[in-house]
């Protein structure tokens, strides 16, 4: 419940106004001169003062209430005063507005004019504490990120922002990080800051990929291996968790580990023991493990593949990377970021840019501006360069908004995007009454199961047709038709 305080050395007009707030759900504190209202100012949570502009008896001047404005907000800058008085004068109403006072009014006062302007400018003082704070937080945030080391990484977005907040705060501490998100997002990249901004920034910080290493050696990867331990083990090795001791293991790709590997890792992440392949010598670290997957591994758990009790160990905070569609701000600071400052963006790539989805994530990004930098023909970079293709905004058959509006991007390209050039060969090969359709498919879109039952409709099922207006060879039309259950 908001306080308003009131300020007036008439006691009835103290308690007409309090009947009158009270009623409509405010507080009120009441006093009769300024420096009983400095007190209360000063101890009390106060959200809005009424105050009147002479104290004293026979004084008209207004200069008791000016004085009381000022030392108002001297003390408080920001807290909205309402001026209220039964001698209007005009010039030093306009002299206080001026310096900040919210409101003018003279007695008697509306109820509901005053009741109105009460309202509004308790909302709009809480708004203002409300943005006072977020600019002290953000000022804050900033001055952390200042400070720390990003390894070179590059954002926009508000969902990375709040990513590498929190990969900041939790690098302090030497606690299990289990990092999550698609291929290609930038796990490794936060792996790097977790490491950077750590206590342990000066130890050993060891990458080890698990997807990378051949099954039958990736225990002795891990923990090493004694000479004769397997076939071409010549001599002792140490395994990463050796090489890590004392500092930062990250382990990328952990859905992969196979069931043995996981009870040895349980094992080392419980006691910071374990042994040498062929080795019965127990032997002890002390490491910080962060670990990646693009894996579910609570589906993995579920079907037997992950054992429940090494995912609670590696999960004690989870840091969960949306892939780069979910993050559109952060595409166009990256594209600047791998093409260099000799190269520009046209306005219809950047939209095209931003409009692609990224399946491959930041990584299928960085190829594709490597190859736009390459083939070039001049600074300004257009969407050919990127291997991208404008797609018709309207869908050819019904008329509808297309749901995508740029192709995918060569060389890497989708498989829909494959499957239609293959169908536009087949097409080109096919007899004179079904020649290959007169506009590229790749320009149009992939057609629904509404739309090909609307071309069937329109064209009295003729099969050729259908494929044509579609821009589909006949048989790339029946496998669809197949796919939507669509009966000739």
């Amino acid at each position: 419940m908001d306080t308003i305080l009131i300020v007036d050395d008439n006691q009835a007009v103290c308690s007409a106004l309090s009947l009158m707030l009270e009623l409509n759900g405010f507080k009120t504190l009441t006093c009769f001169s300024p420096e009983e209202a400095l007190g209360l100012v000063a101890e009390q949570e106060i959200a809005l003062v009424i105050q009147d502009m002479n104290f004293t008896q026979d004084t008209t001047s207004g200069e008791e209430g000016k004085r009381l404005f000022y030392d108002i907000r001297a003390s408080q800058p920001q807290l909205p005063i309402i001026l209220l008085t039964a001698w209007t004068q005009l010039e030093l109403a306009v002299e206080l507005v001026k310096e900040g006072a919210a409101d003018y009014m003279g007695k008697p006062w509306d109820d509901d004019k005053l009741l109105n302007s009460v309202n509004n400018l308790i909302s709009l003082h809480a708004l203002s504490r409300q943005n006072s704070q977020l600019a002290r937080s953000e000022h804050q945030r900033m001055s952390a990120i200042k400070d720390a080391d990003l390894c070179g990484i590059v954002f926009g977005s508000g969902a990375m922002q709040r990513c590498i907040d929190l990969a900041l705060q939790i690098a302090k501490s030497d606690v299990s990080v289990l990092i999550t998100g698609p291929n290609g997002a930038g796990k490794d990249k936060l792996a790097d800051i977790l490491y950077a901004n750590s206590p342990l920034k000066h130890k050993p910080f060891i990458k080890v990929n698990i997807g990378a290493l051949p099954m039958e050696l990736l225990e002795a990867e891990l923990f090493g291996a004694e000479a004769g331990a397997f076939t071409g083990a010549n001599k002792a090795r140490i395994g990463r968790f050796e090489a890590a001791d004392g500092g930062t293991l990250f382990l990328d790709e952990i859905g992969n580990l196979p069931l043995s590997g996981q009870v040895k890792l349980l094992r080392v992440l419980q006691t910071g023991e374990f042994e040498r392949l062929g080795s019965h010598q127990t032997r002890k670290v002390k490491v910080r493990v962060i670990s990646a997957t693009n894996a579910d591994l609570a589906e993995d758990i579920a079907s037997g593949r992950f054992r429940e009790d090494l995912f609670y160990r590696l999960n004690v905070i989870e840091l969960a990377l949306p892939p780069l569609n979910q993050r559109q701000d952060d595409i166009l600071p990256l594209v600047n970021h791998f093409i260099g400052q000799d190269f520009s963006l046209s306005k219809p790539t950047q939209q095209a840019l931003v409009s692609y989805p990224w399946p491959g994530n930041v990584r299928e990004l960085e190829n594709a501006c490597k190859r736009a930098v390459i083939l070039a023909a001049s600074p300004m970079l257009t969407m050919a360069d990127f291997g991208l293709k404008p797609v018709s905004g309207l869908n050819p058959v019904s008329g509808a908004p297309s749901t995508s509006s740029v192709s995918a991007p060569s060389p890497v390209e989708s498989q829909q995007a494959q499957e239609q050039r293959q169908n536009t060969r087949f097409a080109e090969q096919e007899a004179e009454t079904d020649r290959a359709p007169t506009v590229d498919s790749a320009s149009r879109g992939e057609p629904t199961g509404a739309d090909i039952e609307l071309a069937l409709a329109e064209h009295n099922g003729v099969i050729a047709r259908v494929a044509k207006s579609l821009g589909l060879s006949r048989q790339a039309l029946y496998r669809r038709m197949e796919k939507f259950g669509i009966e000739k």
